[in-house]
């Protein structure tokens, strides 16, 4: 066995660096000068014998064997973060410091809702919350920046246990003059293709309300634009079409103060399944299944 080891110190300042691609911002992220982790970088260097960075004046570039060993550096991390993981799991359950990503279609509706009760039943519980997309939340998740996601499935997030909390219906949502019956479920045929207007790409609710349809013309006419629900609603609140939005956004008044109206979605497939996801193998499975439950209880 090798009488010297690389510090996880060093370990995480090499991550960083990977992660940013720039001494400074990685020197910021680890809350130290840059002078530091560029020395603690050579420290590693030396330690193992091989270079791992090229410096220029303008770029950071890895080596090939750098990259490798900065992957494995990430998963050596991961398990030593764990470590203390087993230790709160085997303490009060929903203890101690928790990192969620939570995806933008479901954490300005649902979250407002369930943080007060997480706060009163577990006080203990210090959640920290991140709100991104579906791939940066699995990718984060994978990396170590989360503990777990929550998102709406179907969605690839890679080797990872799951809990179903509840199915979110959709609707279509427009100018009363465009819904016809309000008090009917909307067929999916019934979507005019040409006015439908959807996330931009990087949001899984489009891919969810496209596949509900199952009309391959939506994909290929739907506008994709917008950044966020609630800028498609003031669009659509402005005469510029329909869009599809979920039950949980209707509950939490995204429609209040418009003059729109939504009609349920008449499909095969007309929701979406909310989950809680984490990596596989997690010593603290039972923590995140006591959080499921306790997310879909006060959902």
């Amino acid at each position: 066995m090798a009488t010297y080891l690389p510090t996880l110190k060093q370990l995480q300042y090499l991550v960083a660096l990977q992660d940013h691609g720039h001494f400074g911002r990685a020197a910021d992220a680890c809350f130290v000068t840059q002078s530091t982790l560029s020395a603690g970088i050579r420290e590693l260097e030396t330690l193992i014998g091989v270079i791992l960075v090229e410096r220029t004046r303008r770029v950071v570039r890895f080596t090939p064997l750098g990259d490798r060993i900065a992957d494995k550096a990430r998963r050596v991390l991961r398990e030593a973060e764990e470590l203390g993981d087993m230790a709160r799991a085997a303490g009060r359950p929903l203890s101690g410091e928790m990192r969620m990503s939570v995806i933008p279609t479901i954490a300005p509706f649902m979250l407002p809702r369930i943080l007060p009760r997480l706060r009163r039943d577990y006080p203990d519980l210090k959640l920290f919350l991140r709100e991104e997309p579906s791939g940066p939340a699995c990718e984060g998740l994978h990396h170590g920046r989360a503990d777990c996601v929550l998102l709406a499935l179907p969605y690839a997030c890679g080797e990872v246990a799951s809990q179903f909390l509840f199915d979110d219906k959709l609707f279509i949502a427009g100018q009363p003059g465009d819904m016809g019956n309000v008090s009917l479920a909307m067929p999916s045929a019934e979507i005019d293709e040409t006015r439908l207007l959807l996330l931009e790409d990087g949001h899984c609710l489009k891919d969810h309300a496209l596949s509900a349809c199952a009309r391959p013309e939506l994909r290929a006419e739907a506008t994709m634009m917008g950044t966020s629900l609630h800028t498609i609603v003031q669009m659509i609140d402005n005469g510029l079409g329909l869009t599809m939005l979920p039950e949980m956004a209707l509950k939490a008044g995204i429609l209040d103060h418009t003059g729109l109206v939504a009609r349920p979605l008449d499909a095969a497939n007309p929701a979406r399944k909310i989950a809680l996801v984490w990596r596989r193998g997690s010593p603290r499975e039972k923590d995140f299944q006591l959080l499921a439950t306790a997310l879909a209880e006060a959902a």
